[in-house]
């Protein structure tokens, strides 16, 4: 399962060295740890974008997970300097989903690939639409869309 951003979408990179409490008996890092790698990545692409998601949070946008799958590819071990990109893959008002590659830094081999979606709901916990003030530049991330109104609802 690897996803496929456009070709000139915006990619973020986050690294970070795997800590030993990450790690498993046998040296290598437990599984759930990925998906907290695959937050780290999108709130440094979110921070890229748009400043951080605590702007966004300020502003009454909350991004409550609908869906997350991850595909283990390799393994990360004690040390390694790990790589989190990250992209947009489908957004619309309402839900955005990022997709997610991490690799290791040292021999570029990809550990892991994986898939998050998000309402986007206001502090209510009701759907709430992402102004253009959002929508434009994560539309530009995308790659190739600029104009909000070719974004689906």
């Amino acid at each position: 399962m690897i996803l496929h951003p456009a070709p000139d979408a915006t990619i973020g990179k986050a690294r970070l060295r795997v800590r030993y409490a990450e790690t498993d008996k046998m040296g290598v890092v437990y599984n759930s740890h990925y998906l907290i790698w695959f937050e780290i990545g999108r709130v440094e692409l979110m921070r890229e974008l748009v400043h951080s998601y605590r702007e966004m949070e300020e502003e009454g946008y909350l991004l409550p997970l609908a869906e997350v799958t991850c595909r283990y590819k390799g393994s990360a071990t004690y040390d390694d300097e790990i790589v989190i990109h990250t992209s947009i893959l489908k957004l619309r008002r309402s839900l955005i989903q990022f997709g997610y590659e991490v690799f290791r830094e040292s021999d570029n081999k990809l550990l892991a690939t994986g898939m998050s979606a998000h309402f986007v709901v206001g502090r209510d916990r009701q759907r709430r639409p992402l102004s253009d003030k959002y929508m434009v530049p994560f539309a530009r991330a995308m790659g190739g869309v600029a104009d909000t109104k070719a974004v689906s609802e």
